[in-house]
C-alpha cells in the first residue's frame, strides 16, 4: 500500500512535476505533485514528462508525437536541433540534442519534422554502438546486461525520468536504472542544487542525504520529542523552501568549475532536462522551445544567475535580444526605470560574456556613462554628441 507522509502544505520544497495531467496512481516511487499546495512527499524528482510507467499505447498520429527540427550552423556545419512544445519529453530531447551537437546522430538535410519513434530508433542505435572492443566474456556479459537494462528504461524517456539528487555535488545522484542511459552514452548529468558549506547548520541538517532521504528526515524530526531534532528538521525544511528553484549560488559556482570547457552534457533543474555546454568559462542551455523555431539568433540561453535572469545568444554565443522585447526609443516614464534595469542587466551580461582574452570588460564608470547616455537619448530623441560614450554593444 502507498503511504503518503506529509509536512505542512505551506512548504514549497516539493518540486513541480514537469507536465500536467499525470496518469496512474501514487506510490512511494512516484515524484511529488506539480502544485505548491500539495504536501511534500518522500519520492524521487521527476523531469520532463506527463507520466511514468509503461509506454503509452496511443495512436501513432498524435500531434505531440511529432517534433519540429530547427537547423543551425554549429561549428561551421549545418546541424539539426529538435524542438519541443510545452509538454514535450525533455529527457529524450536533451539526450538526442546532445548527440546531434556531437554529430553522433545525423538527420537527412531536408528533415523538418521527426517522430518520437524515429528519435527512439536513433537513440537505440547509439546505445548499441557503445559495444566494447574488448571481446572478453566478462565485458560482453556486462555489456549485454547494460543493453537489456537500457532498453527497459528507454520507453520512459518519452514520458519522464525519476532522478533523486544529492546535495553534496553537481554530479551526485542516487543511482537509479534510468542513469544507465547517461552512462552508456557517456553523457554527463548535472544539477546545481547544493548546500552552501558556509552555512554549517544546513550542512549538519542535510549532510549527504538525497532529496528522498531528506524529506523522510524532515517528517521524522518534526514528529520527534527531542527539541534538537525538531530544530534540525526545521533547518532542513527551510533549506528546501529557500532553494525551491533547485539551484543555489554555491551550486552554480561548483557547476561552472566542474563542467569541462566545450563539454556537452544534460542539466537537471525544476523537473526539466536541458542540453548544456560550457563556453569560455560560462554555461549555456540549448533553447528548444518551439516558439523560437524560426529565430536563428536564439540558440543558447545563458546560465549565470540563480534567480532566472538570463540572456539569449546565437550559435556563436553572441548576445541577442529576444524577439519582441526591443524597447521603443521614447518610453513612457513608468517604463524608463524598468528599461534602465534591463539595459544594465544586458550590459553586465555582455561584460561577463567577454573572456579573459577580451580586455574591454565594462567598469562601473563606463556602465554608468552608457546608462546615462541612453537616459539622455530617451529624453532627447534627436542625436546629440556625448563627451564620454560607453563601449558599443
Amino acid at each position: 500500500p502507498s503511504v503518503r507522509d506529509e509536512i505542512p502544505s505551506s512548504s514549497q520544497a516539493s518540486p513541480a512535476r514537469a507536465g500536467e495531467g499525470a496518469e496512474g496512481g501514487s506510490s512511494p516511487e512516484r515524484p511529488p505533485g506539480g502544485s505548491p499546495e500539495q504536501p511534500l512527499q518522500k519520492q524521487p524528482l521527476q523531469g520532463g514528462g506527463s507520466s511514468l510507467g509503461a509506454p503509452r499505447a496511443q495512436p501513432p498520429a498524435r500531434e505531440e508525437d511529432f517534433y519540429c527540427v530547427k537547423w543551425i550552423s554549429w561549428k561551421g556545419q549545418r546541424t539539426p536541433v529538435v524542438t519541443q512544445s510545452e509538454n514535450g519529453p525533455c529527457p529524450l530531447l536533451a539526450i538526442i540534442n546532445t548527440l546531434l551537437l556531437q554529430w553522433k546522430v545525423k538527420l537527412p538535410p531536408q528533415k523538418e519534422v521527426i517522430t518520437a519513434e524515429e528519435l527512439m530508433a536513433h537513440l537505440g542505435n547509439c546505445i548499441l554502438a557503445t559495444q566494447p572492443r574488448d571481446t572478453s566474456e566478462g565485458l560482453q556479459l556486462n555489456f549485454q546486461q547494460n543493453i537489456s537494462d537500457s532498453m527497459t528504461v528507454l520507453p520512459k524517456l518519452s514520458t519522464g525520468l525519476d532522478v533523486n539528487v544529492r546535495f553534496t555535488g553537481v554530479s551526485d545522484f542516487e543511482y537509479t536504472p534510468e542513469c544507465i542511459i547517461f552512462d552508456l552514452l557517456n553523457i554527463p548529468l548535472y544539477h546545481g542544487w547544493l548546500v552552501d558549506p558556509q552555512i554549517p547548520e544546513q550542512v549538519q541538517a542535510v549532510g549527504k542525504l538525497s532529496y528522498n532521504q531528506l524529506v523522510e528526515k524532515i517528517i521524522t524530526c518534526k514528529q520527534a520529542s527531542d527539541s534538537s531534532l525538531v530544530s534540525e528538521g526545521l533547518v532542513a525544511e527551510q533549506f528546501l523552501e529557500s532553494t525551491a528553484s533547485q539551484l543555489t549560488f554555491h551550486g552554480l559556482c561548483e557547476l561552472t568549475a566542474q563542467a569541462r570547457e566545450g563539454e556537452l552534457g544534460v542539466f537537471f533543474r525544476n523537473n526539466h532536462f536541458s542540453t548544456m555546454i560550457k563556453h569560455k568559462g560560462h554555461l549555456y542551455l540549448l533553447v528548444t522551445d518551439q516558439g523560437f523555431l524560426q529565430e536563428e539568433a536564439v540558440v543558447w540561453e545563458s546560465l549565470h544567475s540563480v534567480d532566472g535572469d538570463s540572456c539569449f545568444c546565437d550559435t556563436d554565443f553572441h548576445l541577442s535580444h529576444a524577439p519582441g522585447k526591443e524597447v521603443p526609443t521614447v518610453a513612457p516614464p513608468e517604463h524608463r526605470l524598468q528599461q534602465s534595469q534591463v539595459d544594465q542587466d544586458f550590459l553586465m551580461a555582455l561584460s561577463l560574456q567577454q573572456g579573459p582574452d577580451q580586455p574591454s570588460v565594462l567598469s562601473d564608470l563606463e556602465l554608468a556613462r552608457q546608462l546615462q547616455h541612453e537616459e539622455y537619448q530617451q529624453h532627447h530623441p534627436h542625436p546629440h554628441p556625448h563627451p564620454h560614450p560607453g563601449p558599443s554593444q
